[in-house]
């Protein structure tokens, strides 16, 4: 299929109001991204996704660096006999490290072609811009929750969660602080009748509270901001059951208030977060760096493709804030169902 003339009319109404933005004369050569755009970029990358707007995204100077520390949850009340009294709040020591980072929304001919038959052309140009933010939005968590290392050639077949493009939030913690992980199997067997096996729980709230009251530090464990991501496979499992068993008065409340929270915390299911996860954080303290004055935007039609492909490179990676205050289950070890009998 060739690009319809309708197509070539919203492409270049897209690309002169995307110059216009960005204050450049044409968007099919890379340019660099001012930083006040780069603030804008940013602000579009927040609004395309709900779940960032709850981490921290962050503009950095340096490639290495120590994790920036946007909060600090310690006490900060007390007394000194000769003086006055402050609690401190330093940087954590914590490093992070950016890694070059190449984005590329390829919308075909065919869908194109539909979108400018669709509505009228700022329609379309409002459909080009959401497709680009929200696909870089989206993959900023994906690697960020999947993220395992930081390969020279990234193979999307293989790795289709960007395993390989960076190191996300979970390898951080288990290379620099593996005591908050845990390792041992663990089940989840809301069908269990009669006393548990070992690694065995009944309910997320349990599962979780043990989580809480073991791994993370006591000064964290009621503070408001600790919250609890829960992979979807797991929250299906518990609404089946709880659905099993609704017509009980008890279990329909139950029911009811399980998307509230598990363990009494705030729980969330972000997008691209693996089914049998559950992680114990505060989400501010999940970090995104990219690196001031790196950033570069390309848009252009490619006909050897038949598509067009918004670009946008830089230099970026991920940091955790607080070790104490992160604890996790790797999928891995996380299985739905009853646990195998002990050996003779």
């Amino acid at each position: 299929m060739n690009l319809t003339e309708e197509a070539k009319t919203g492409l270049q109404a897209y690309s002169t109001n995307m110059a216009k933005s960005y204050g450049v004369t044409v968007v099919d050569k890379q340019f660099s991204v001012t930083a006040p755009m780069e603030l804008k970029l940013r602000a579009a990358l927040l609004e395309s996704v709900a779940f960032l707007k709850l981490i921290t995204m962050h503009p950095v100077l340096q490639i290495q660096g120590q994790v920036i520390k946007v909060g600090n949850t310690a006490i900060a009340t007390g007394r000194k006999k000769d003086g006055r009294f402050a609690s401190g709040q330093g940087m954590t020591g914590h490093d992070y490290s950016l890694a070059a980072t190449d984005s590329c929304a390829e919308v075909t001919w065919d869908m194109l072609a539909s979108w400018a038959n669709s509505g009228n052309t700022n329609q379309f140009m409002m459909l080009m811009s959401q497709n680009a933010t929200m696909r870089f939005a989206l993959d900023m968590l994906r690697i960020g929750f999947n993220g395992v290392s930081v390969s020279v050639d990234s193979d999307p077949e293989a790795n289709p969660l960007g395993e390989d493009v960076n190191k996300g939030w979970l390898q951080i913690v288990k290379e620099k602080a593996p005591d908050q992980i845990m390792t041992d199997p663990v089940y989840f067997n809301p069908d269990a009748i009669g006393p548990l096996k070992e690694g065995e729980y009944k309910t997320l709230d349990a599962l979780i509270n043990e989580m809480k009251n073991t791994l993370i530090h006591p000064s964290l464990r009621d503070h408001p901001g600790l919250s609890v991501l829960v992979g979807s496979d797991l929250t299906a499992a518990a609404e089946t059951k709880m659905m099993n068993a609704a017509d009980k008065p008890t279990e329909q409340v139950a029911l009811a208030q399980l998307s509230s929270g598990y363990g009494g915390l705030r729980a969330y299911t972000p997008p691209f977060f693996p089914g049998k996860r559950i992680q114990l954080c505060f989400p501010k303290h999940l970090h995104i760096y990219t690196q001031k004055g790196t950033s570069h935007r390309k848009a252009e039609n490619v006909e050897d493709r038949k598509q067009h492909e918004d670009k946008y490179w830089r230099y970026e990676g991920y940091g955790v804030e607080e070790f104490e205050g992160f604890a996790a289950i790797d999928e891995a070890n996380m299985h739905i169902g009853a646990a195998p009998a002990p050996s003779a």
